[in-house]
């Protein structure tokens, strides 16, 4: 075997260091479960492992990547990327002049936050593969796994050979995304992935997929955003009548859970690293952010769903109403009826 250099030793140990800076590296105690019933299926699972299997598509030869995305070109007056059309007037952190940079920049981080999130739902959906206890969902589960890698492949391509600029994700999200890797409980994983991650997930692509600035990542999200909607559905139908039988203490932890997920989802949504980017004043753009009525009105459009599916599933409580409305995620009418 050929010897290596000192050089060469440094250089390899150098790249491996540099490569083990952009992990996250989550420890977790997990319980695998096997099932060896085999027999018959017919359920609303069952289904949507059925719609899945139909359903795929192939991010290279589905997507037409021909089109030239030239990141910084002027814009025309039909881009309306979410809130990239809500950064206008008096109180806006962004002058007149850097509108369509922040336009830009404002894409850039949503696919990246988009990459970021479908990395998080590969790795949370492979685990319940292996913890989830009935068979149907491990095979749906596993189904979903390969969704998960195609759109990371989709947006990692994207962004790489078209953008040319990309953000680290945001830190709500990868704390988000830690607590879900450390938790042993498999229905709180449904939770904060098919629920609160997809939820979002399913509104922000629909929005987005009618208003980014090229063909290419239109039509990326709106193929994505067929694949969130089953992702949605097998969280509710796998968790649907689960909580009917908890006990108080174990109702009140996975309220708990939710509460600190929401709130750190709704901290994804005030666009620091952007403002930080474009080297704007960063407490300005949060404050905009915050209170800006359009801008948390979109905020309202994203976490919609997520309220939808906690009533389904019947933990929509009065805390994490009050959360809901306290962060301006929602209007009081969606809570009609709530004790």
């Amino acid at each position: 075997m050929a010897e290596i250099s000192q050089s060469e030793s440094d250089s390899t140990l150098f790249t491996l260091e540099q490569t083990r800076s952009d992990l996250m590296e989550v420890d977790a105690s997990i319980r695998a479960c096997l099932n060896w019933d085999y027999g018959e299926r017919d359920n609303r699972i069952w289904s949507l492992y059925q719609k899945n299997k139909k359903s795929q598509w192939d991010a290279e030869t589905y997507i037409d990547w021909d089109y030239d995305v030239r990141f910084g070109a002027p814009l025309d007056d039909a881009y309306s990327a979410g809130v990239a059309t809500f950064v206008v007037g008096t109180e806006s952190p962004v002058p007149k002049e850097l509108l369509n940079e922040f336009r830009w920049q404002y894409q850039a981080w949503m696919v990246s936050q988009f990459l970021h999130g479908e990395q998080g739902a590969l790795v949370a959906t492979a685990r319940l593969v292996e913890t989830v206890p009935d068979m149907e969902s491990k095979i749906y589960a596993a189904s979903q796994v390969a969704d998960e890698a195609r759109h990371v492949e989709a947006y990692a391509k994207y962004i790489d050979e078209k953008l040319g600029e990309s953000y680290p994700i945001n830190p709500g999200l990868k704390a988000l995304l830690r607590d879900l890797l450390a938790e042993s409980n498999w229905d709180i994983v449904y939770l904060g992935m098919q629920v609160v991650v997809e939820g979002l997930a399913l509104a922000a692509t629909r929005l987005a997929g009618s208003g980014f600035g090229d063909p290419i990542i239109t039509s990326i999200t709106k193929m994505i955003a067929r694949d969130e909607a089953r992702h949605v559905g097998f969280g509710s139908v796998a968790l649907a009548g689960l909580y009917d039988g908890m006990t108080s203490k174990e109702l009140d932890e996975r309220e708990k859970f939710l509460l600190e997920a929401i709130h750190l989802m709704s901290r994804r949504f005030l666009l620091r690293e952007v403002w930080e980017r474009m080297d704007l004043d960063v407490e300005k753009g949060v404050r905009f952010a915050q209170t800006d009525p359009m801008m948390f009105g979109y905020r309202q459009l994203l976490f919609q769903q997520v309220i939808h599916l906690l009533r389904q599933l019947g933990l929509l409580t009065p805390k994490l109403r009050d959360l809901f409305l306290t962060e301006n995620l929602a209007r009081p009418e969606a809570f009609r009826n709530l004790g």
